[in-house]
C-alpha cells in the first residue's frame, strides 16, 4: 500500500482482527449470515494482506495478480449471489475495489501513471482518478450509513418484550458488532483507495 507506514501498520492490524471476528461468525447463524461471514472474512484478511507496509516485506510482481484473480472470482460469486439480495452487492462493489486496488498498486502500474500524466506532476501510485472517486464516494456513503445504523435508538420503558433479559451467546449474538467490522471495513477501504 502506498502510504505512511503507520497507516499500513494499523490498517492490517484493524482488518487482520476485523478478518478474524467475521471468521468467528461463521460458526453462527442462518446459511445466509454465514456466507455473508465468510465474504466479509476474506475481504478483511484481504485487506490486511494489502495494507502490508512495504518497509516489512516487499511483495512480488505475481502477488498482485493473485489479488486481481482471487477477488476477480470473488465478484464472480457475489454477482450470482446478488440475486438473492442482501449485502451480496456490497460485496460485489468491495471485490471489485480490491480488484481495481490490485491492478493500481501493481509494480508496472505506477509507472503508466507516471508517464500519463508525466506533466501534472502525479505521484508514484497508479489508479484511474474518476474510478477512485466513484468508489470513495460509495464508501463514504456506505460509512455514514453504517455509522448511523450504530447509533442506539431509545429503548421503550419497563421490561423487554419477551420478558427475557438474556444476551444471545456468540460471536453471532451481537448484530451490532457484526455492523461494527462493516463500519471498520468500510473505513479501512476507504483510506486505502485515498493512498491511490
Amino acid at each position: 500500500m502506498h502510504g505512511p507506514a503507520l497507516s499500513g501498520w494499523l490498517l492490517m492490524v484493524l482488518c487482520g482482527a476485523t478478518g478474524a471476528y467475521c471468521l468467528l461468525r461463521t460458526r453462527d447463524g442462518t446459511e445466509r449470515e454465514r456466507r455473508s461471514a465468510r465474504a466479509e472474512a476474506l475481504m478483511g484478511f484481504g485487506m490486511a494482506a494489502m495494507a502490508v507496509p512495504t518497509a516489512l516485506l516487499t511483495l512480488p510482481a505475481r502477488t498482485w495478480v493473485l489479488y486481481a484473480a482471487v477477488f476477480g472470482a470473488a465478484s464472480l460469486h457475489a454477482v450470482v449471489r446478488a440475486r438473492d439480495g442482501g449485502h451480496h452487492l456490497h460485496h460485489l462493489v468491495g471485490s471489485l475495489a480490491m480488484v481495481y486496488m490490485a491492478v493500481a498498486m501493481a509494480p508496472g502500474a505506477s509507472h503508466a501513471a507516471d508517464g500519463a500524466h508525466s506533466g501534472h506532476g502525479a505521484g508514484a501510485a497508479g489508479g484511474v482518478p474518476v474510478l477512485t472517486g466513484v468508489f470513495l464516494t460509495y464508501y463514504a456513503l456506505y460509512v455514514l450509513r453504517s455509522a448511523g445504523r450504530l447509533i442506539p435508538a431509545p429503548l421503550p420503558a419497563g421490561p423487554p418484550l419477551g420478558g427475557s433479559t438474556d444476551v444471545l451467546a456468540g460471536p453471532g449474538g451481537r448484530p451490532e458488532l457484526a455492523l461494527a467490522c462493516r463500519l471498520a471495513m468500510g473505513t479501512a477501504m476507504f483510506a486505502m483507495l485515498l493512498t491511490l
